[in-house]
């Protein structure tokens, strides 16, 4: 087993724009229904937790303090059957991606997680390791995987900075159908909140885009027969509404969809 170090760093104001969630890892709510502001040093008083993530080569151990992860549901739920008196406090997250429960724990300490958003922006700080366009769809996929985990886990403002991530990829149609499948394959039919942008991504640029990755558009659609579904339905959807808006004004015409592959969508 390798073991992973999570940082400390307590964030600036800076760093979070005016729709960020819960910029520090304190319980959301009125004010009037809040208990009083605990200290921050209170939660690292609290007994250290080991997780167990991953399996084979790549397993590690994570350490986190347990006030921190209790933030969390689902790890309230688990912390609770823990004796106290128990010397070791374990968890396996083995079915787990590691990457993701580091940005989890990154998210706990910090309030964010790598590459943060540039405020005022539509962009994600620079990451050298990355490429400019994600070709392969790894850099959606990051984020689609915190999205999933922090529904899990219960956490709403993680799930909501993941997915507002997700939208300052610049993609590749590969890239797309990548993060597509993992999408139609790892979400609930009614997670609107993440299937309908991808939904209408393809609806308004499957035209252009299928010609660049038309076998796996096609296998895509027979693995998923929803996604089809769901983009055949958007199509005509349009479609009613051109012909309706037409019969509305009928000197009007149409813009053409926007080609930029910048993953902020309409709905």
């Amino acid at each position: 087993m390798s073991s992973l170090e999570v940082a400390v760093e307590i964030p600036s104001a800076a760093q979070h724009d005016e729709n960020d969630q819960n910029p520090l890892p304190f319980p959301e709510g009125p004010a009037e229904d809040m208990p009083s502001r605990v200290e921050y040093v209170e939660y690292l008083k609290s007994p250290i937790v080991t997780l167990v993530v991953g399996h084979g080569e790549d397993q590690a151990l994570l350490t986190a303090h347990e006030a921190l992860l209790t933030q969390s549901p689902w790890f309230a739920e688990t912390c609770a059957q823990f004796s106290h008196d128990l010397a070791e406090r374990r968890i396996d997250l083995i079915d787990k991606d590691l990457d993701a429960v580091g940005c989890f724990l990154e998210f706990l300490y910090t309030g964010d997680y790598f590459p943060h958003k540039i405020p005022g922006t539509r962009d994600l700080e620079h990451d050298a390791a990355t490429p400019e366009v994600d070709e392969t769809g790894d850099q959606l996929l990051k984020h689609a995987r915190v999205y999933t985990l922090a529904e899990t886990l219960g956490l709403p403002g993680l799930k909501s900075l993941a997915s507002s991530k997700i939208h300052c990829v610049n993609s590749t149609a590969k890239g797309e159908i990548a993060y597509a499948r993992y999408v139609y394959a790892h979400t609930q039919k009614d997670d609107t909140a993440i299937r309908a942008p991808v939904v209408n991504f393809w609806a308004t640029r499957s035209h252009t885009l299928r010609a660049e990755a038309e076998d796996e558009f096609r296998q895509m659609c027979l693995e998923f027969p929803q996604f089809g579904y769901d983009v055949l339905t958007r199509v005509l959807d349009e479609k009613l509404k051109r012909e309706k808006n037409d019969k509305l004004h009928p000197s009007s015409t149409h813009s053409t969809p926007a080609t930029s592959r910048k993953r902020l969508r309409g709905i």
